[in-house]
């Protein structure tokens, strides 16, 4: 409703206002400095003059000034065009996948695959007599402050299903 009455004010006498601007007489621009000019300066020739001539005095102060550099030594480096990386990481191969050619297969040492840390944390909710995180640290080459961190802080979801009757109760 507040749209449609909105629509009509600003709809009304549309074409008259239009006309209104348009036939305004357009404000004349503030006139500008002469040596605002750029282009009338540069043609001029005292000015070309002053561009071209060499002062005296700042050539002798150049002359004055002395820069001294030293580059370190180039090193040539054999194999042309190879882009080899400078440190080679430790991978490991997964212990898991259902993706096919989709899973990650190698992981570099100290880190874990999505599909690994679900099932590690899986195996410890089960069974936390077995998968200890010391056995965790050892089995997916992890270090033991980040296995505990991960055991304490991450949990993995569990799946409830409610009988028929306990849903009208809940």
């Amino acid at each position: 409703m507040g749209g449609r009455l909105t629509r009509v004010f600003r709809t009304f006498n549309v074409e008259s206002r239009a006309r209104r601007e348009i036939s305004k007489e357009k404000p004349t621009p503030a006139p500008r400095h002469p040596t605002s000019r750029v282009d009338k300066l540069t043609e001029d020739p005292a000015v070309q003059e002053d561009i071209y001539r060499k002062d005296d005095r700042l050539l002798a102060l150049l002359k004055e000034v002395y820069v001294e550099s030293r580059d370190p030594p180039v090193r040539v480096k054999d194999g042309g065009g190879e882009h080899l990386p400078c440190k080679q990481e430790e991978k490991r191969l997964t212990k898991l996948g259902h993706l096919g050619y989709l899973d990650v297969t190698k992981v570099p040492k100290g880190k874990i695959s999505i599909v690994e840390a679900l099932t590690l944390l899986n195996n410890h909710k089960l069974r936390p007599q077995i998968w200890t995180a010391e056995k965790i640290a050892v089995e997916y080459s992890l270090e033991l402050k980040e296995v505990n961190s991960l055991l304490e802080f991450f949990i993995p979801f569990t799946v409830q299903e409610f009988p028929k009757e306990t849903k009208k109760a809940i």
